[in-house]
């Protein structure tokens, strides 16, 4: 059985999610995986959110509890299996330390980036923004919603955009890597308005130049839970 490698909480989530060019990622698949598609097409994540109460190995590390995250992921399946899970394709964190050891641990594609994040809670409404910058690039990330949230229908965009359990990258001898986040089903803030604008080729490469001024085909706020990441292995 896989061992507790994190555990923490992911707070405040923005999940903006938009049809890709599936050329983009076919070079980032891992052996034996291929695209998880929405409503047939290949489709991306940009998602910001916060880490709090932060464990690595049961240990709370001074200055690495509390930190907000970035990251650009993409959705996938194993070929020979039922499991559905996500690739990133780059995840910022304001830490030095914490990306050095992912990508130590995990071979992910971290960077310790200059993100901001702020949250109010007002009467019947929350506002959650986040924003970030490296490389030159910059974005932005913000929604408006209803205060009370509610669990959706596991047959709704929403749904499919925030459930997946497994998390999959490549070994630095390139092999499959998997790893199972656990967390209970996450309600979700009814969207009220957004504002997302991100320089995608700065931040994500030219190769995502064309992304600028996409409009997402989906955008969710989600409450967020705690959550434990196991050790990984090698499918």
């Amino acid at each position: 059985m896989a061992k507790t490698f994190l555990t923490a909480e992911w707070r405040d989530l923005i999940i903006a999610s938009y049809a890709v060019d599936p050329g983009l990622l076919e070079s980032r698949l891992p052996p034996g995986l291929e695209p998880d598609l929405f409503e047939g097409r290949a489709v991306c994540s940009l998602v910001g959110f916060r880490f709090l109460n932060t464990r690595v190995l049961g240990v709370k590390w001074p200055g690495f509890v509390n930190f907000p995250e970035i990251n650009l992921r993409f959705y996938v399946r194993e070929k020979s299996g039922e499991r559905r899970g996500v690739v990133f394709v780059r995840e910022l964190v304001t830490s030095r330390l914490v990306a050095g050891i992912a990508r130590g641990l995990y071979n992910e594609p971290y960077s310790k980036a200059k993100i901001t994040d702020r949250i109010e809670r007002t009467g019947d409404a929350v506002r959650v923004a986040y924003e970030f910058a490296i490389d030159g690039g910059v974005g932005c990330m913000a929604v408006e919603a209803d205060a009370e949230a509610i669990v959706p229908p596991e047959d709704s965009p929403e749904h499919w955009f925030k459930e997946h359990q497994w998390g999959y990258g490549v070994t630095r001898g390139g092999k499959t890597l998997r790893y199972e986040v656990r967390h209970p089903v996450w309600a979700c803030h009814r969207v009220r308005s957004v504002a997302i604008d991100v320089d995608w080729g700065r931040v994500y490469g030219e190769q995502w130049a064309g992304m600028r001024g996409a409009e997402p085909l989906s955008v969710v706020l989600a409450a967020g839970s705690a959550i434990s990441v196991h050790s990984a292995e090698c499918p």
